[in-house]
């Protein structure tokens, strides 16, 4: 027991703090500056008379020579100040961020750019500053939805404005930018979509790398019952909140705290400290309302009532500053905790001071944290417009409540007010509201919005026999428009397979889209037909609009290249099926061909050509393979790609897969061609023999084409036999063509002609089965 700690502050929440922090066998004792009454009380615990004001020089000078070991911030105002590095500088660990991070709350702009930047879900902003009147004045007429307007420095929890019509929206912008209703705090002005739904507190411990939530707590910040009135610093706050339910939890945990903690320590400024946010649990799921970077009040009395016996909150706070937060266990013990606010007459507006203040015997499970006091001689007078904080837990929320009122009848001061309806929205929850499809973490609305997004680029595959108009409940295709005399229907279903692995790392999604679509009509071409219509399938656990519109948009692009109409799909936002950013697509495929035309053709011979046409790259296959070269190598996916410096290595691998309808329909309408192989999984080994008669085979000489340089990086960086390179990619051919002799000179004219992909002459059909390949030695020398 050595350990001493300096708490800076002089409300409830540094009693609680204090409170709870005596408990611990690893304090010696602990100093509140300024402290109050009420921390004052507590054996191990002593009030300092010091100045609370930055550089905070004789603060830093006692803490230096009464050698404490830790320093606990309390309000912001400290910490937006850089209280953490004058105590840092004299080598003393602060648990609380650096001036930088609490950047987080001293300006909103800030946070919300942050937000944005991230993809952690908020409400729609604008940011303005106050010499931009008529900029906000003109977003406020035009951004079609009510707004919420907030000074972007800090206000003392009182710079935000709900008006409830547009003209009120207008004067609040004027009292804030012109008339300096919230002083500097003003000089930028947050003008936020309004959010409806539940709000909920969410305070969680972070080392800058581990983050640990508390359970999730509701205040109730207006001043009257029902939640109506002026807004204060905090009538009373209760925890769980029944609202956050673990599945609730499980989400703002992945989309916005674990992603606010990585993204502040990517950016340069890791958070330690206690991340105190405030969550609207809207239609759509949990919204971030604003950050606040230290401990929140009334929430902090609450839910240090709610900390299991076993909990060393000194041992927290040390494993935060120390950056092992892993190291300890922290847990909640059963049941609900509240705490009731009793504040002075006349807040928040003004209010008298010095009223005499008594309390009679509580329950003994009730604690009084002190938030507004102080002693006048012997007698304890108020001193803030917050006075007092009546808390207690208890197995129920019921239990709470009845033994925090029944303290609070024992507390009496001239003008006292309280209000009598603390988690009245916990106690009416079950009966009043419903689960929605959103809470389950379906969004309807992010859906319809990319429906929305995606109909220019579905429009843009318009052909004969498809409007391509989507949102219907399935799509249509007129066959005869197409022309087709004696028409046979074939179907082609796909997928990218681990491909989707790297375009998801990185962040890459337009081009797998393109792939989707090649893999299938390819396998159509093959068998002579014209890709007609083509419809997609995206999986996801969280719809994001704008990935989703990315792979589709790509899809679409694919559509173009093979001629086909994209005339549906389906997009499936399934909670808990895959991680949190990954996704799944099917592509599904439907062409024609004259009955007379279908490939293979009944005549191939021993001696037919074997004519390859290029890849583009590895196309969409064997990447299970790739990736664990890519692991062996070192390399990132975005590192500079070693076979082309003008791309990065996720670009280079992510190269589509070539869509060969194009150059290859002319030669089959032309009866040019006998069959095709389209060498996806499996290589020349596997494919090949798919289109032969039975008793045939294929010699290929490895030499007719160089090998490009990205199979001769994977082969050699992987160890990979030329023989297992031939039977897993592709290897610079993506499509084989089995021609008669007499007809060579002119199929190659004809697929010269029509694309720019190279045709080489790479074998012969064989009268023993299987695929020989030779040469491929020289592989391995180029």
């Amino acid at each position: 027991m050595s350990t001493q700690i300096l708490i800076l502050g002089s409300g409830g929440r540094e009693h609680a703090l204090a409170w709870k922090l005596a408990q611990s066998s690893l304090v010696k004792h602990i100093f509140v500056c300024p402290g109050n009454p009420g921390s004052a009380k507590n054996q191990k615990t002593s009030n300092l008379d010091f100045p609370l004001i930055h550089p905070y020089k004789d603060i830093v000078d006692f803490a230096v020579n009464k050698k404490i070991d830790l320093i606990v911030p309390g309000p912001e105002d400290p910490l937006v100040l850089g209280v953490e590095k004058c105590f840092r500088d004299v080598g003393i660990p602060v648990f609380g961020p650096t001036k930088l991070a609490a950047r987080m709350e001293g300006s909103k702009a800030f946070s919300k750019e942050f937000m944005h930047r991230h993809a952690i879900p908020t409400a729609k902003f604008r940011t303005f500053s106050s010499s931009q009147l008529q900029d906000a004045t003109d977003y406020v007429q035009t951004c079609g939805h009510p707004v919420v307007l907030k000074a972007s420095g800090l206000a003392g929890g009182k710079g935000v404005l709900i008006p409830s019509s547009i003209d009120e929206a207008l004067q609040g912008l004027r009292s804030i930018m012109v008339d300096n209703a919230f002083g500097s705090a003003g000089d930028e002005v947050v003008i936020e979509e309004l959010l409806e739904g539940p709000e909920i507190s969410v305070l969680a411990f972070s080392d800058g790398y581990t983050i640990v939530p508390l359970p999730a707590a509701q205040d109730h910040k207006r001043i009257g019952e029902g939640d109506t009135g002026l807004n204060t610093g905090g009538m009373g706050a209760y925890a769980p909140a029944p609202v956050a339910t673990p599945a609730i939890m499980d989400r703002i945990m992945s989309e916005s705290l674990r992603p606010t903690i990585d993204g502040m320590r990517k950016e340069g400024f890791p958070f330690v400290g206690l991340l105190f946010t405030g969550f609207m649990l809207t239609a759509d799921g949990p919204k971030v309302l604003e950050y606040n970077v230290r401990f929140g009040d009334p929430e902090t009395e609450a839910l240090m009532m709610l900390l299991s016996d076993d909990v060393d909150l000194a041992e927290v706070l040390i494993a935060c500053a120390e950056r092992h937060l892993d190291s300890v266990q922290i847990n909640t013990r059963p049941g609900f905790s509240v705490s009731v606010i009793l504040v002075s007459g006349g807040y928040p507006e003004s209010y008298s001071k010095g009223k005499p203040i008594q309390v009679g015997e509580v329950p003994s499970d009730v604690v009084v944290f002190h938030c507004g006091t102080s002693m006048s001689g012997n007698d304890l007078v108020t001193s803030g417009g917050r006075v007092m904080a009546v808390t207690c837990s208890a197995p129920t929320l019921e239990q709470a409540l009845a033994q925090v009122y029944a303290a609070v009848d024992k507390i009496s001061f001239e003008g006292k007010f309280y209000r009598r309806d603390i988690a009245y929205r916990a106690l009416t929850s079950s009966s009043q509201n419903g689960l929605t499809y959103a809470q389950a973490g379906v969004s309807v609305d992010a859906g319809n919005a990319l429906v929305e997004t995606i109909k220019p680029h579905v429009r843009a595959t318009k052909r004969s026999g498809a409007d391509v108009e989507i949102g219907g409940f399935g799509g249509i295709f007129d066959l005869k428009a197409t022309g087709y005399k004696d028409p046979v229907l074939v179907s082609g279903t796909d997928g990218v397979g681990t491909k989707l692995r790297i375009a998801v790392d990185a962040g890459i999604h337009h081009l797998v889209g393109i792939d989707l679509v090649a893999m299938s009509v390819n396998d159509l071409l093959v068998q002579g037909a014209e890709p007609l219509y083509f419809l997609d399938y995206y999986g996801c656990s969280k719809l994001d609009v704008a990935t989703a519109a990315d792979v589709i948009k790509g899809i679409a692009q694919g559509c173009q290249q093979a001629g086909c109409a994209l005339i549906g799909g389906e997009t499936a936002e399934m909670p808990g099926m895959y991680k949190d950013g990954d996704y799944d697509l099917a592509g599904f495929a439907v062409g024609a061909v004259e009955r007379s035309s279908i490939l293979p053709r009944a005549d191939i011979t021993p001696g037919d050509v074997l004519l390859g046409i290029a890849s583009s790259g590895i196309h969409s296959n064997g990447f299970s393979l790739v990736r664990k070269v890519i692991e062996m190598t070192g390399l990132s996916y975005s590192s500079a790609c070693p076979w082309d410096n003008q791309k990065t290595l996720a670009l280079s691998l992510l190269e589509p897969t070539r869509i060969y309808v194009k150059q290859v329909l002319p030669a089959v309408h032309q009866g040019l061609l006998k069959g095709m192989s389209h060498i996806t999984g499996g290589g020349f080994i596997e494919n090949i023999p798919r289109v032969l008669p039975r008793g045939m085979g294929v010699s290929i000489d490895a030499s007719t084409w160089q090998l490009p340089p990205v199979f001769r990086f994977l082969m050699q960086r992987g160890g990979i036999a030329p023989l297992e390179m031939a039977r897993t990619f592709n290897n610079g051919i993506g499509l084989v063509l089995i021609v008669g002799r007499d007809d060579v000179d002119r199929a190659v004219q004809v697929l010269r002609g029509t694309a720019d992909a190279t045709v080489y002459r790479i074998g012969e059909v064989t009268d023993k089965s299987g695929v020989e390949m030779r040469n491929l030695e020289c592989w391995s020398l180029q």
